[in-house]
């Protein structure tokens, strides 16, 4: 019977340019391979089981495949051979879990965040979410605007969970998260508001339902943690608009900014559209000299909206220069339509002489609320405006498909004649005629 191999006498084994093995005791075997990496096996009846790699220091419960000391490895080959004599086939039983090893690996990692939110990025946010890239922002993501693949934010959810299994994230993590971007900052972002923010929470809140709600409806999870907790509230509802003096100060302000900011914002308050129809114009969008014609993929309701072009509006438009191979009408880099609000409004407040704080949304709200108190129709300035919920709701909505082109044309019409008076000090009015 050959002399056993001791603890120091494997620890001194050299690597060689081939693997080779060393017997140990009578079935266990050191094996060598040429990088110099050394792992217990058993053999019996001309079969061999891997145990698991060398660790003399190894300070765990012996278990196959990890790391085993001399002691740890003789206790498993001991347990190989008694499960050979009992009938069992030791070698089968091996293979089947290692298969399912591999199994439950490959399957974590197909289901684990990293992989997932991509996913649930390219087949649901990007072609159904009109907000896709804010959304995905609070997942971790930031894609850039003028294409390519995202980026990772740091410290971002998508880095925090790229390997974590969606299966295992629960209710609780959930609530944490969201309570994080209340108290702390959105995960991965800037914090912009000091002290508690219920905004900041709900927007993750509903970026996560999104997603776990999509993984839902695919099968990917059983259940979605985020049911159960608490979407943060969205607090009173705004009630603000630019009066008669305030728009005077936004237009003549204007000139004082950038021009092309400065055209936005004359746009937004001139159309009531919302600031990405305006921002992201695109010149195959402007039709029949005198009509912006926005596809169902650019408005809140993906219905296509037709917003009638008054001569002012329309001469803001046409003094944008042409940038060559350039689709938007806005843009300051030749490449992506403008971004950068934030900073741009502070300098437009300022030039304004620091007014009672606005959002550059009440400028929907100023156009609509001065249409109305011109004596133009509700319904007309739903219409213009691409705003269903109201007159137009319900089965006026469902049943009436007028589109009352010439009325809203009229509309947009007076109010932009309404805004020149203001700023120039004269009173301009356009009769709104009957059909």
């Amino acid at each position: 019977m050959p002399k056993e191999l001791s603890a120091p006498a494997i620890a001194k084994l050299k690597p060689r340019a081939t693997r080779y093995t060393e017997r140990v005791s009578k079935n266990l075997y050191a094996i060598v391979q040429p990088t110099g990496a050394k792992s217990w096996a058993v053999r019996f009846n001309g079969k061999k089981i891997v145990l698991g790699l060398v660790d003399l220091e190894a300070a765990n419960d012996p278990v196959r495949g990890g790391p085993l000391t001399m002691q740890g490895a003789k206790k498993l080959a001991a347990q190989v051979l008694w499960e050979h004599e009992s009938g069992r086939d030791p070698v089968v039983e091996h293979r089947v879990a290692r298969q399912r090893k591999r199994s439950e690996i490959k399957e974590a990692e197909a289901n684990c965040f990293g992989v997932l939110v991509r996913q649930y990025a390219d087949e649901h946010a990007r072609p159904k979410n009109r907000g896709w890239r804010y959304a995905l922002k609070q997942l971790g993501l930031a894609y850039p605007k003028d294409g390519g693949e995202p980026v990772e934010t740091t410290h971002g959810l998508a880095q925090r969970w790229r390997e974590r299994d969606v299966r295992t994230i629960e209710g609780s993590e959930i609530f944490s998260v969201v309570d994080e971007a209340r108290r702390r900052g959105t995960p991965g972002l800037a914090r912009r508001k000091k002290g508690l923010s219920e905004g900041r929470g709900r927007d993750v809140h509903t970026a996560l339902g999104s997603f776990f709600g999509w993984m839902h409806e695919n099968r990917y999870i059983t259940t979605n943690p985020c049911i159960g907790v608490k979407r943060p509230s969205s607090g009173q509802s705004r009630n603000r608009w630019l009066n008669n003096d305030e728009i005077i100060r936004l237009w003549r302000g204007c000139d004082a900014i950038h021009p092309t900011f400065a055209a936005v914002f004359r746009l937004l308050l001139l159309t009531g559209c919302r600031l990405r129809e305006i921002s992201e114009m695109r010149r195959t969008e402007l039709q029949d000299n005198d009509e912006l014609h926005l596809p169902g993929t650019r408005t809140k309701n993906k219905k296509p909206h037709v917003v009638p072009l008054s001569p002012l509006a329309l001469s803001i438009i046409n003094a944008m220069p042409r940038i060559e191979n350039c689709p938007y009408i806005f843009t300051t880099n030749g490449r992506t339509s403008i971004s950068g609000w934030s900073k741009i409004k502070r300098e437009l407040d300022k030039a304004m002489g620091n007014p009672e704080p606005w959002r550059l949304h009440d400028l929907r709200h100023s156009a609509a609320t001065g249409m109305n108190k011109l004596g133009i129709r509700p319904d007309v300035i739903e219409l213009a405006v691409n705003h269903i919920s109201g007159v137009r709701g319900g089965i006026a909505g469902r049943y009436n498909h007028d589109a009352m082109m010439p009325e809203r044309k009229t509309a947009l019409l007076r109010w932009s004649q309404h805004v020149a008076g203001l700023v120039s000090g004269e009173t301009k009015v356009v009769r709104l005629h009957s059909r």
